[in-house]
């Protein structure tokens, strides 16, 4: 990809969060879910740091190397034409290099979380790593999607001020957008959405099973999905082996696609 295209993808990623509605980003583990998805329409891809470490047998959580993470980023980005946004986890070591090193892959985006082993960060150092991430990646170049983890309990005092509080702060530092997981009121997403001066990400499926076009209706931009595509495959896989190792029958290819399409869809 030439830095025109990577420019262009990047723009193109950049509008879908200020188009009339919002939009949903499915997250790809692997280079044929990614292709998969794409053909089904989607008009940007995320990755999933659960899903990359699932794929490759160890739980979520920093199991996984940013090497081998990036790694799998570069193969996401190469088996399709939409723009890819790189779930980075809190940036490892040094975020600058994260970034740096996923903009070569070829993410146009990516999230950065504040958080580590459930810990937040102080929040002085948690906007000076969206600084950090900023510099190595200028807007306009590449979707800076600031994720704040206060809902998951680890704020001090109300959540959603607390949420508040580090969206601004990281929206000044210069990130794009932001992505609070963990909100699973209907009324706690409204205000976060009509509060936050940006556009607002919110994952479905994991705290809450509110729909995307129900939180499209309370303000939400851009909605995602996590480790839920990942967990409903391996949930399908799980289910087909206890299917042949019990009765043995082969009831779960009733309405599988067929050998030759799926050839035919990776070709």
């Amino acid at each position: 990809m030439t830095s025109a295209e990577r420019r262009d993808q990047a723009a193109a990623f950049l509008a879908l969060h200020h188009a009339d509605g919002g939009f949903v980003i499915p997250n790809a583990w692997d280079a044929g879910s990614a292709r998969v998805l794409e053909q089904v329409g989607f008009p940007a891809i995320a990755t999933t740091s659960a899903g990359i470490a699932w794929s490759l047998g160890v739980p979520d959580g920093g199991h996984v190397d940013r090497d081998t993470m990036l790694e799998h980023v570069g193969r996401i980005v190469a088996a399709v034409g939409v723009p890819v946004s790189a779930d980075l986890e809190s940036g490892y070591d040094d975020v600058a290099v994260t970034v740096r090193r996923a903009v070569e892959v070829g993410a146009v985006g990516g999230n950065l979380e504040d958080q580590v082993g459930g810990t937040l960060f102080a929040i002085d150092e948690a906007v000076d790593r969206i600084a950090a991430a900023r510099d190595a990646a200028p807007a306009g170049s590449f979707v800076l999607n600031a994720r704040t983890d206060t809902w998951f309990g680890g704020a001090t005092g109300d959540p959603f001020e607390a949420t508040l509080e580090r969206a601004s702060r990281y929206l000044e530092a210069g990130a794009d957008c932001v992505f609070v997981p963990g909100v699973s009121a209907e009324d706690d997403v409204r205000r976060l959405a009509g509060a936050i001066p940006a556009p607002l990400n919110i994952v479905a499926g994991l705290a809450s099973l509110t729909d995307a076009p129900t939180l499209f209706t309370l303000g939400v931009k851009r909605v995602s999905l996590g480790g839920s595509l990942t967990r409903a495959a391996y949930s399908f896989l799980e289910r087909a082996g206890r299917e042949l190792i019990g009765p043995g029958t082969l009831g779960f290819l009733d309405g599988a696609v067929s050998y030759a399409d799926l050839q035919q869809r990776f070709e």
